[in-house]
């Protein structure tokens, strides 16, 4: 790790924070049981699958973002910067049923803990691992703004005719 001032307390930070966004409340910033991963234990296939407007993306198709937007800065971090980079195809997914859902789920805590330990075993905290560490941090975080706020309108809605 750079011995520069602070460089330890940073990266200290970073992965507390990362913590706390993904998996458990350190009370930096979330309330508690609100973390990525609690959230989404609460969302059904179902639910993950629907749109909440016209215009905007499933829980599905958000969770499938973050998972490649992770990935892509993960291979960044390493030095390994991606040549065929498609964002278009990361909001590119449709409904989801219960083992599908299951599955995106366990791929983003992979993808998460792989990134996190990437962070973690970083020596050299220089401009890349810095910038990519808070854009990680700050990028989950506004996603796990729109699926709260996207659970909310979901499960405040009346059922379908039809539907029980």
């Amino acid at each position: 790790m750079s011995h520069e001032p602070g460089t330890d307390h940073f990266k200290a930070a970073i992965l507390e924070i990362l913590n706390e966004t993904f998996a458990s409340h350190h009370g930096h910033y979330l309330d508690k049981g609100t973390s990525l991963f609690e959230t989404l234990a609460t969302v059904s296939a179902a639910e993950a699958s629907i749109p909440v407007s016209v215009s905007c993306a499933s829980i599905a198709t958000q969770v499938n973002h973050v998972i490649y937007y992770l990935d892509v800065l993960a291979h960044d971090l390493v030095g390994d910067e991606p040549t065929d980079v498609n964002w278009n195809a990361a909001w590119n997914i449709g409904p989801v049923n219960d083992d599908e859902w299951s599955a995106l789920i366990a791929r983003l805590r992979a993808t998460a803990d792989e990134t996190t330990a990437l962070l973690a075993g970083t020596t050299e905290w220089n401009e890349d691992p810095a910038y990519g560490a808070v854009s990680i941090a700050v990028h989950t975080a506004y996603h796990l703004g729109e699926i709260r706020r996207a659970l909310c309108t979901i499960q405040d809605r009346p059922p379908n005719p039809g539907q029980s």
